[in-house]
């Protein structure tokens, strides 16, 4: 989602208040000048909490922030386009960098963001 307000060296070096690292980078690297994007999706981490978790219980994705939210953007996509299309993301990170906050219960907990969703309810999704 980047602006050109948000370049880099125009921002604070952390102005993401977000647990779900490696999101929200304020530059466009030479490889994502050359897409053609259509839009974008704001996610939450608490989204992506409860993606990674949806994923871990029923599909066993042990997924990383990064993938979770990508999941997330891709259901948004889904919603937005209906029945009849093929979305596809990038799974580009596991869990395994992430046991000490995306997957730590006290650490999720004391943010208010310990996952509840027993299915993909905090998508608007019954």
């Amino acid at each position: 989602m980047y602006t050109r307000e948000e370049a880099e060296g125009k921002r604070l070096k952390n102005p993401f208040d977000t647990i779900t690292e490696g999101i929200g980078i304020n530059r466009l690297t030479e490889n994502f000048l050359m897409a053609k994007l259509d839009g974008a999706f704001r996610g939450t981490d608490k989204e992506a909490v409860e993606m990674s978790r949806f994923l871990l219980k029923n599909d066993g994705l042990f997924l990383g922030s990064s993938s979770a939210m990508n999941c997330v953007g891709a259901v948004r996509v889904a919603q937005s386009l209906g029945p009849g299309h093929t979305i596809v993301t990038i799974l580009c990170d596991s869990g395994m960098r992430h046991l000490s906050k995306f997957y730590d219960a006290q650490y999720l907990s004391q943010l208010g963001l310990t996952p509840t969703a027993a299915g993909l309810e905090f998508l608007a999704i019954k």
